[in-house]
């Protein structure tokens, strides 16, 4: 499991720690049953403060990602298909309600703003 940590982002550390996470867990890349690392050897990898990683760690669970197992540690839950299309969805959802609010600022139009997402869809094919 890698995690960067980004001085310059927006998003606080606990939340950056936690959508790395999230999207290993939806790309697959961490799998069903796979215990985190604890939440002192996170702190202690990231650099940053126990506190941090036991908010990121809290965040995911109560998300459905992970579960705390006393004596066993942070264990990656199996992900329901609906689950998991439903968080990619809502991932669409921020990225286009972004793209809107940009071509708002440049007086595109939706048709125009229509016509880049076909444009896309069809390149992105070949």
């Amino acid at each position: 499991m890698k995690i960067i940590i980004r001085s310059q982002s927006e998003l606080p550390i606990y939340a950056q720690i936690m959508e790395q996470i999230r999207s290993q867990i939806l790309k697959g890349e961490i799998t069903e049953g796979t215990v985190l690392p604890s939440i002192r050897k996170l702190a202690k990898e990231t650099g940053v403060s126990v506190i941090t990683t036991t908010r990121a760690y809290s965040e995911l669970e109560a998300a459905g990602f992970i579960t705390s197992v006393p004596g066993k540690g942070s264990i990656v839950l199996p992900q329901d298909n609906a689950l998991l299309r439903e968080q990619y969805l809502k991932q669409i959802e921020e990225y286009l309600t972004e793209a809107i609010r940009t071509a708002e600022l440049i007086k595109l139009d939706r048709s125009e703003l229509s016509d880049m997402l076909e444009a896309l869809w069809e390149s992105k094919e070949d």
